[in-house]
């Protein structure tokens, strides 16, 4: 197997519309599809965690199993972040970086 690229938003961008191309989804990858199905992975990550006590949250990556399940939904929601930023031409991190920016804005550091 030949080595990989070093993992980057770019690369995983285009590895997922490949994904996406090569099994002609691109017709349901609108930005209200995409949205909705964000929302729905979100949930799903929620749901592991829903009736966990905060102490039990904090620990949740200590079993396995559930570890597993954690790591597999913020791939989901990551992915279909990341799908329609590439989608509506948001760049990802400079849309972060500009948030965190107006939040220390509105926000500032007690002194």
């Amino acid at each position: 197997m030949p080595p990989r690229e070093p993992l980057d938003v770019r690369r995983l961008q285009r590895r997922l519309a490949e994904f996406a191309a090569a099994r002609d989804w691109q017709p349901y990858h609108t930005p209200k599809n995409l949205v909705a199905a964000l929302s729905v992975e979100a949930s799903e990550l929620v749901e592991i965690f829903q009736w966990l006590s905060p102490e039990e949250s904090t620990r949740v990556m200590s079993d396995p199993d559930t570890a597993h399940r954690v790591r597999d939904e913020v791939a989901d929601v990551l992915a279909y972040l990341l799908r329609l930023c590439d989608v509506l031409g948001v760049d990802p991190l400079a849309a972060l970086d500009a948030k965190i920016d107006r939040n220390e804005q509105r926000f500032p550091a007690p002194e």
